[in-house]
């Protein structure tokens, strides 16, 4: 076999290996007049995988996501759990563990979500504050992870969920 061949056979092979895992760009949003809060997010699936604990290990930062750090564009300024958020942009992360999961707000924004030694690219002096969050089961497991904003009046919940766990936090617009 020639060498250009079993070049372009591997890099096809290569390829086809990488998008059959492609997250798709996914946005929740939610309005008060003409403000909104939206948070965008590269949304990976299961594909068999173990998640929790595997893929994201517990006990160490994640991205809440695929590919670019998770944002959080806010027009209004927020109280999300104890913790506030004036307006703006923000990159979300998470620390997942067997029984919480803590939302961590950082005013770093554009980062890659990891780095090439496997850790994240959150900057722990950048965090505005970190939060916990309430973590309960699904009624099935969630192949695709979610993030979804609810607003009723002037309260409302963040909710993320994937594989065996919904985490929400409360959140007010102020």
């Amino acid at each position: 076999m020639n060498r250009t061949w079993m070049c372009c056979f591997a890099l096809s092979v290569a390829l086809a290996q990488a998008q059959q895992y492609t997250s798709p760009v996914a946005t929740t949003m939610v309005a008060s007049g003409d403000k909104q809060i939206r948070i965008s997010y590269h949304a990976p699936s299961m594909h068999g995988r173990q998640i929790l604990g595997g893929l994201v290990p517990y006990g160490q930062v994640w991205r809440a996501g695929a590919n670019q750090a998770t944002l959080l564009h806010t027009d209004l300024d927020l109280t999300i759990g104890s913790l506030t958020v004036p307006k703006g942009d923000y990159s979300l992360y998470i620390l997942p563990e067997e029984n919480q999961w803590t939302l961590i707000v950082n005013t770093q924004t554009g980062q890659w979500g990891i780095k090439r030694d496997g850790s994240t690219s959150e900057d722990p002096a950048k965090d505005l504050g970190r939060v916990v969050m309430k973590v309960s089961k699904p009624a099935a497991p969630v192949d695709t992870f979610a993030i979804t904003l609810t607003k009723d009046g002037s309260q409302g919940s963040l909710a993320m969920a994937w594989e065996n766990t919904v985490a929400t936090v409360a959140y007010t617009v102020k």
